[in-house]
């Protein structure tokens, strides 16, 4: 189970298709110039491979504890954390005032994806504070960022984000924890969270939490809500640590996979009221929250390359290893190693394909954040952020739903092997499940694509991603070079099914919504493989470094097998929802 970070193959992607190049040379990243991306990256890789990789399996095993109403993190979590946290990996994109190194995103995605793939149960936390560190930093008063974000930003404290209870998931509106002015410009904040990912642990003295409540006098509804700090111990005027705050883990859940990861029942307010700090305003928090989860969308998305990654390692040197029957055009009496028979190099091709595909949408969705934040003309910081805006939900849920796919058919090439525990295929498959169930589960952000990302600039905004998918293909049609085979045709008929889908969408809409978001999980596949496979294409196309026949082949793959099914994707999309809706009756109570 011996992981070696992908530094090579980020760094091309990183160039040669998200564009990092261009953004350096556009002069919105001065501080990568020369090879810095490289010399961080490598050491990120160092550092995972060393340290972070070994945990994996013992955090697995032995998981988080809850003990005397403290969570116990599994042996050499605690350590390891101190040693990442000591060496600035916490702060690669906070800002420079607040002690963090103020780098793209690109950079801190690549460093996610690294993390996440030697382990998404130790990477998870500092996931979450990257997206407080922004939170905090966009809707936070001064005294606020004064007191916490050095802190958060140094990884000396970690940050969480409360927003599930009982009943009320993926519909904020049902929530009822409560804050009660104090009177003194904070609030007392009462009422229980569950499924809160770190919220208790003993890695670090203080733990910041960002917890959605509804004041007594709030409108109903989501325009009701607001956003509140919770320091588990309160945090003096001077930066010192006061007392333990109204806030305890009262339980944590037993879980199909990232069992080191403690997902805690957070109870507010056994004493009277927790004391909260309002982030924003009253009754605007889910503003200021969606900074956050917005940040940890796109963190998601790179745990479900990362959990790809690590599973497609570990089955490429499983199938060169076994050896199980005479594999075609083989002779004599031995048997062949699993990796010369045809179905498991499909697997493999198949496995590698949509990791490196999903990479690449995971990296040109932070280059287009870091455009959004960086362009000085106006017209292209607003394409930048409208691209990004259609590409996020796409990077969360298609990524990890190739984190699933990939981690399962590496089940299958181990055999029965893989349905154990001893090679950790099993574990990589349990991690990847709840990938697609946190930070909005995969079909919410296919209706979140489909109705509020494809209307921007009234489909202006979708087309030009799609225009630039055609340029792609007219590329690859025009370099006609050997071992791309039919990737030309392949590709251009997979944008073709996604024009033709997003047409009919954008047509019918407001007319039709139930048979439009009957199909949104299905537009939503098709967009990944069409714009998966066109960046592979564009990387398969790219003069550079590293074995470009490798890169030629994976492309074609991906086109030739993967992209096959997109015209019935559209199909799906255009016809199928009357299939869906017609059938109400079958599960009516």
């Amino acid at each position: 189970m011996t992981f070696r970070a992908p530094v090579e193959d980020i760094l091309f992607t990183l160039k040669h298709v998200a564009g990092l190049d261009r953004l350096i040379a556009d002069g919105l990243a001065p501080e990568l110039e020369g090879d810095m991306a490289d010399g961080i990256l490598e050491e990120a890789g160092r550092f995972a491979n060393e340290r972070i990789a070994p945990l994996n399996r013992v955090g697995d095993k032995h998981g988080s504890v809850l003990k005397d109403g403290a969570v116990a993190t599994p042996p050499g979590w605690k350590d390891t954390y101190g040693e990442w946290a000591a060496a600035g990996w916490n702060g690669l994109t906070a800002p420079d005032h607040f002690g963090g190194q103020g780098l793209p995103n690109l950079i801190h995605t690549a460093c996610n994806e690294i993390w996440n793939a030697a382990s998404v149960a130790f990477a998870l936390c500092p996931l979450l504070t990257a997206g407080a560190i922004e939170a905090l930093e966009a809707h936070g008063s001064e005294e606020l960022r004064r007191l916490y974000l050095h802190k958060l930003v140094s990884g000396e404290w970690t940050g969480t984000m409360n927003l599930t209870e009982p009943q009320a998931g993926s519909d904020l509106a049902a929530l009822r924890t409560r804050a009660e002015r104090a009177g003194d410009g904070t609030y007392r904040i009462t009422g229980q969270k569950i499924f809160i990912t770190y919220g208790d642990h003993d890695m670090t003295e203080n733990i910041v939490h960002l917890v959605l409540a509804r004041l007594p006098d709030a409108p109903s509804g989501t325009r009701g809500i607001s956003l509140f700090l919770v320091p588990k111990r309160l945090v003096n005027a001077d930066g010192s640590l006061g007392a333990t705050n109204d806030v305890r883990c009262a339980g944590l859940e037993h879980k199909l996979g990232i069992h080191a990861s403690p997902t805690c029942t957070m109870v507010f307010g056994d004493e009277g009221g927790a004391v909260g700090h309002l982030i924003g305003e009253e009754n605007r928090g889910l503003a200021c929250m969606f900074t956050m989860m917005n940040n940890a969308r796109l963190g998601v998305g790179a745990q479900g390359v990362a959990v790809a990654e690590r599973a497609y390692q570990d089955a490429l040197r499983y199938a060169r290893d076994r050896r199980q029957g005479r594999a075609p055009g083989r002779s004599g009496d031995g048997m062949s190693p699993i990796i010369d028979h045809p179905d498991v190099r499909r697997m493999l091709l198949d496995m590698r394909a949509r990791t490196e595909a999903a990479r690449a949408i995971c990296f040109l969705t932070a280059e287009a954040l870091d455009r959004a934040k960086r362009e000085t003309d106006p017209e292209r910081r607003k394409a930048a952020a409208e691209r990004a805006a259609i590409l996020t939900p796409v990077a969360k849920a298609w990524s990890t739903d190739v984190g699933i796919a990939v981690a399962s058919t590496g089940v299958q090439i181990h055999g029965g092997m893989g349905y154990v525990e001893e090679t950790g295929a099993a574990q990589h498959l349990r991690d990847a499940r709840i990938l697609a169930i946190y930070e909005g589960t995969n079909g919410i952000h296919g209706i979140d694509l489909v109705t509020r990302k494809l209307p921007l600039s009234n489909g202006a905004a979708v087309a030009a991603v799609i225009a630039g998918m055609r340029s792609t293909v007219e590329r690859v049609r025009a370099a006609n070079g050997p071992g791309f085979g039919r990737t030309a045709e392949r590709l251009g008929e997979t944008v073709d099914a996604l024009d033709r889908a997003t047409a009919w969408l954008l047509e019918v809409m407001a007319a039709r919504p139930a048979d439009a978001l009957a199909g949104a999980t299905a537009y939503l596949d098709l967009f990944g493989r069409a714009r998966g496979g066109t960046a592979l294409a564009e990387k398969a196309l790219a003069q550079g470094e590293g074995d470009a026949a490798a890169r030629i082949a994976v492309a074609r793959f991906f086109a030739e097998h993967v992209c096959g099914d997109a015209p019935g994707l559209a199909r799906t999309v255009i016809e199928g929802g009357e299939a869906v809706n017609d059938a109400a009756s079958l599960f009516a109570a």
